[in-house]
């Protein structure tokens, strides 16, 4: 069995774990160790199960936890060489795990997949964590599906699947136009229509499961973005992430 849960999503935070009865992977720590032990905590989810950290990439929402976590929990943080470098120094972990895009990391029982994808970072990665034949993805901050993300999107048991804005919402909000022009471009965020294209082209049968994740507070709701799913209520089971706490924990 395995459990998954967004212990935060969205732009002020990312944390996404992923674990069993004796282990667990956390993919992302952008919110404060102290956050996380206490959000595992109301979900009764142990952090001494915890066997490695992996981070996507260096924006503040996705490491500002990671150096902290790293030292308190003793365990290692995987991130490649270019988006350590490219961190904040205050953000750094202190003793990073490199790793190559396309490696894949051995932790615990895990298997770590890692892939490159489009994003405004350094060297940006999404995983897919293997346990057994099970595998879970974590598809956020995403400008648009690459071939890597449409491949390992097709052998996915569950998936942390970026909603990130509605198009409307994003052309007739506030975000400045620059803003607007980045979120919406191929190095920026995965919009509801976005991601239900890549699931309805490229999911494959195993897809049971799928938690839109990164949801925008100012260019999205959460209704909405269950809204744009419709079409595939039928086929998966589709869960909430949110900024605020950790979402319930989910069992394949």
């Amino acid at each position: 069995m395995i459990e998954i849960c967004a212990i935060a999503s969205g732009s002020n935070g990312n944390c996404y774990y992923i674990g069993n009865q004796n282990e667990a992977v956390l993919i992302d720590a952008g919110i404060s160790f102290k956050q996380i032990v206490q959000r595992m905590g109301e979900r009764n989810l142990n952090p001494a199960k915890i066997k490695a950290l992996f981070i996507t990439h260096e924006h503040s929402d996705h490491i500002s936890g990671a150096r902290v976590l790293g030292k308190r929990l003793r365990v290692p943080v995987y991130l490649t060489a270019k988006t350590w470098y490219g961190a904040y120094k205050k953000q750094r972990p202190d003793f990073p795990s490199f790793f190559q895009p396309g490696d894949v990391v051995e932790a615990g029982g895990f298997s770590v997949h890692s892939f490159l994808k489009n994003h405004d970072a350094s060297e940006p990665c999404s995983f897919r964590v293997q346990h057994g034949e099970k595998s879970v993805g974590v598809f956020t901050d995403i400008g648009e599906p690459c071939e890597n993300v449409k491949s390992q999107v097709g052998q996915c048991h569950a998936l942390f699947l970026e909603t990130n804005y509605d198009e409307r919402m994003l052309w007739e909000g506030s975000y400045p136009y620059f803003l607007k022009k980045r979120v919406a471009s191929s190095v920026g965020h995965l919009s509801n229509a976005q991601a239900l294209e890549l699931l309805q082209n490229h999911a494959g049968d195993t897809l049971k499961c799928v938690l839109l994740s990164h949801i925008s507070k100012e260019n999205n709701t959460p209704a909405t973005a269950l809204s744009a799913m419709k079409p595939l209520s039928q086929e998966y089971q589709i869960e909430l992430t949110s900024r605020f706490e950790a979402s319930q924990v989910f069992q394949l």
